[in-house]
C-alpha cells in the first residue's frame, strides 16, 4: 500500500464585497469541496483552505456605496460569506480571512524575501488617481481598448480576450469603471516584482506539467511571451503595510491586493497550523518530506484567475525560494513548493445572461439554500457545471434534475430496496446462491470505486457523477427485472437474494456519491441502519482574536474530517434491523420555474 499523499486543495478566496453567488461557487467552492471529500476518503492527508478576500478597490467602492467603512463591510460579509459556505457544507480546515494579524506577517515576510533576493525593485511610473476624489484609481477599474488586439472592454492590468498583462496608461481611451470620468495619471513611486527574471524558470516548470489541462497550459505558456514588471503596492489606504523604513507608517502606500491574496494559501495553512497546537504541521503541505514526499497543491479557481496562480504565484514562490535569473536563497519560511495543478473552471450564466450584482441578475448562495435544498444545488452544479466549457444555469434544468435524477433516481432506488426490506423482513438479510445478473450489478458496483475515483483525482467531475448516475440507472433496472415484491411467497431465499445485492449496491453508491451529496449520503447511511457521522460537516467558529484591521474577533469555517467514510465497497452488515426509511429529497412542483423567473425579473426591475 501507498503512503498518503499530502494534498493542498487551495481554493480561491472570494471577495467579502457582497454575498456570494452561484456562479462564484460553481468555479472555486463546490468542486474544491468534491475533490477534498474525495481525497480524505482515499486515505490522504488533505488541507483545504481559503478565506475572504477584503483589500482592495472592490471593497472600498462597496463601503462607500453603503456608508460603512472597509473594515465594517469586511466583518459583515466575511460572516454572511462563511455561513453561506457552511450551508452548501464545503469542508474547509481553515476558511479565514486576509485581515487577520498572521495574514499581515506573512504576506510582509514573503515581500521581504523577494526583495532580498532582488525579485523586487522600486519605480517610479505614471499612476492613475480619480480627478473628481484624488483617489487611486486600481488597474482594475480602468477599461479601455486593448493596445495589443483592440478588444474594446480591456482591464487595466489584464485584457480577458488576449490575455496579455497591461497598464492602464496603454490602453486606448481609458475611462474609470467607478464613474465613467477620464483618469489623470501623475507620477508615483511604487514597489515592482521583477516577472521577466523568472520566464526562464516559469516556461521550463509549465513545460513538464503534462498532467495540466491542455488549456491551461498553452495559455499560460503563451503568457511568457510578453512578462513586465507588476507592481506589488499602490497609493491606498487600505491594505497591507509596506514592511520598509519610511514606508511601513504611510497611510497612502499599500501593497496591492494581487499580492497579498495569493499568499493567503500560504498564510490560511500557517494559521491552520498554530490552531491545531502544532505551528509547523503546514510545512507538509508545502515542503519535501524528510524522505523526499513530494506535496502536491491543486488550486481551483475560475478562468479569468489563470494568470494569477499559473504564472505570478509560481513566480513568487520561486523568488522566496531563491530560484530565478538573479539566484538567492529562500527567506525564513523555507523554500515552498509551486503549485501542482491549476484547476481552472469557465463560466457560469443565468437563463441566457451574465451575472451581474448590480443588475440583479443574480442568485445568492444564501437566498438558493433558503429554498432549496444544498445537495440539489451540489447536484446540478456537479453534473451540469461550467467544468470544461461556458454552462447556462436555467430552473427549468434544475428542476428537471432534481426530479429526475435525484428523487426519481437515486432517491427512488433509497427508499424503495429499503421500504420493501423493512416492510417483508425487517432487516438486512443475507445472500443465497447468486445468479449472473447478481454477480454482474455487484460487480459493475465494486468497479465504480476505480472508475470514478480516478476521474475525481483527475477533476472530471461530470464524468464522475455520470459513472455514479449510470449505476443507479443499472440497480433500478435490475430492481425492476427481478421484481422481489412477486417473490415474496413463491421463493422467498430469492427475494433475500436480490435485496440483498440492491442494499449492497445502495451502500456502494452511498460511498460513491458522498464526495457530492455529503448531506444526502449521510441519510442514507442511517437509513441503512449505520450510526455515527458519515460525512462530517464544516463549524462555523467564532475566533476571539482582533484583526490587524481592529475587528474584536471573526469568524471561521473549520471542522474534523476524520469519520468512518473509506473509499472502497464495505460488505452490508447481515442481520442489521431497517425501518421504512422518509424520502432523501424533495420533489419540485413545476411551478418553481415560472415563481423563480418572476423573482428574477422583479429583481432586474428595480435595478
Amino acid at each position: 500500500m501507498s503512503s498518503p499523499q499530502n494534498v493542498l486543495t487551495a481554493v480561491a478566496w472570494p471577495y467579502a464585497n457582497g454575498p456570494r453567488h452561484i456562479g462564484h461557487v460553481a468555479g472555486f467552492g463546490v468542486p474544491s469541496d468534491i475533490f477534498s471529500r474525495y481525497q480524505r476518503m482515499a486515505g490522504n492527508n488533505v488541507l483545504m483552505i481559503s478565506g475572504t478576500d477584503e483589500h482592495g478597490t472592490p471593497i472600498q467602492v462597496q463601503a462607500d456605496k453603503e456608508g460603512v467603512s472597509a473594515r465594517e463591510l469586511s466583518d459583515r460579509y466575511n460572516r454572511v460569506i462563511a455561513s453561506d459556505l457552511q450551508k452548501l457544507g464545503l469542508s474547509y480546515d481553515l476558511f479565514t480571512r486576509t485581515t487577520t494579524r498572521n495574514h499581515y506577517d506573512v504576506v510582509q515576510k514573503i515581500f521581504l524575501g523577494l526583495l532580498d533576493n532582488g525579485y523586487i525593485f522600486p519605480r517610479t511610473e505614471l499612476g492613475a488617481i480619480s480627478p473628481s476624489t484624488g483617489r487611486t484609481l486600481p488597474d482594475r477599474y480602468i477599461e479601455g481598448t486593448c493596445p495589443i488586439c483592440g478588444y474594446p472592454a480591456a482591464r487595466g492590468d489584464q485584457c480577458d480576450n488576449c490575455g496579455n498583462q497591461l497598464d492602464p496608461v496603454d490602453l486606448i481611451n481609458p475611462v474609470s469603471r467607478i464613474n465613467g470620468e477620464t483618469p489623470k495619471f501623475v507620477e508615483t513611486e511604487q514597489y515592482f516584482l521583477d516577472l521577466p527574471a523568472f520566464t526562464e524558470v516559469l516556461g521550463d516548470w509549465m513545460r513538464k506539467q503534462g498532467h495540466w489541462r491542455p488549456n491551461v497550459q498553452k495559455f499560460s505558456l503563451n503568457l511568457l511571451e510578453d512578462l513586465k514588471p507588476r507592481a506589488i503596492t499602490r497609493d491606498l489606504d487600505w491594505g497591507v503595510p509596506v514592511p520598509l523604513d519610511g514606508w511601513r507608517d504611510r497611510s497612502d502606500k499599500k501593497i496591492y491586493v494581487w499580492f497579498d491574496a495569493v499568499i493567503g494559501y500560504l498564510s490560511a495553512s500557517i494559521e491552520w497550523a498554530a490552531r491545531t497546537g502544532d505551528p509547523e504541521a503546514w510545512r507538509p503541505f508545502w515542503q519535501p518530506g524528510p524522505n523526499g514526499e513530494q506535496p502536491q497543491g491543486y488550486y481551483f479557481m475560475g478562468k479569468d484567475n489563470i494568470v494569477f496562480h499559473a504564472e505570478i504565484w509560481p513566480a513568487m514562490l520561486f523568488g522566496y525560494s531563491g530560484i530565478g535569473a538573479k539566484g538567492g536563497h529562500p527567506g525564513s519560511l523555507g523554500a515552498l513548493q509551486r503549485p501542482y495543478e491549476v484547476v481552472s473552471s469557465e463560466f457560469l450564466t443565468m437563463e441566457g445572461r451574465k451575472f451581474s450584482s448590480s443588475r440583479n441578475v443574480v442568485i445568492y448562495v444564501g437566498d438558493m439554500l433558503s429554498r432549496y435544498d444544498a445537495d440539489a444545488l451540489r447536484y446540478y452544479l456537479a453534473s451540469a457545471g461550467p467544468e470544461n466549457q461556458d454552462t447556462d444555469f436555467t430552473w427549468a434544468e434544475f428542476v428537471r434534475r432534481n426530479n429526475d435524477e435525484l428523487v426519481a433516481g437515486w432517491g427512488n432506488l433509497v427508499n424503495r430496496t429499503i421500504s420493501m426490506t423493512a416492510k417483508n423482513l425487517g432487516s438486512i438479510p443475507a445472500a443465497g446462491d447468486l445468479t449472473d445478473a447478481d454477480r454482474a450489478l455487484l460487480g459493475s458496483s465494486r468497479a465504480a470505486f476505480g472508475t470514478v475515483g480516478d476521474l475525481i483525482a483527475r477533476n472530471r467531475q461530470k464524468a464522475a457523477i455520470g459513472e455514479v448516475m449510470k449505476l443507479v440507472g443499472e440497480a433500478n433496472k435490475y430492481l425492476s427485472d427481478t421484481a422481489p415484491w412477486k417473490l415474496k411467497n413463491e421463493d422467498p431465499d430469492r427475494m433475500a437474494s436480490v435485496l440483498h445485492t440492491t442494499l449492497q449496491v445502495v451502500d456502494d453508491v452511498k460511498t460513491l456519491i458522498t464526495p457530492f451529496l455529503p448531506g444526502s449520503a449521510e441519510k442514507v447511511h442511517h437509513a441503512l441502519g449505520g450510526e455515527g457521522i458519515w460525512a462530517a460537516m464544516p463549524d462555523l467558529v467564532e475566533v476571539e482574536e482582533p484583526t490587524a484591521t481592529g475587528s474584536p474577533s471573526y469568524a471561521v469555517l473549520t471542522g474534523d474530517y476524520q469519520t468512518q467514510a473509506h473509499w472502497q465497497s464495505t460488505p452490508i452488515a447481515v442481520g442489521r434491523p431497517l425501518a421504512a426509511p422518509t424520502p432523501i429529497f424533495t420533489k419540485l412542483d413545476p411551478s418553481v420555474v415560472d415563481e423563480e423567473l418572476d423573482r428574477l425579473a422583479a429583481a432586474a426591475e428595480q435595478s
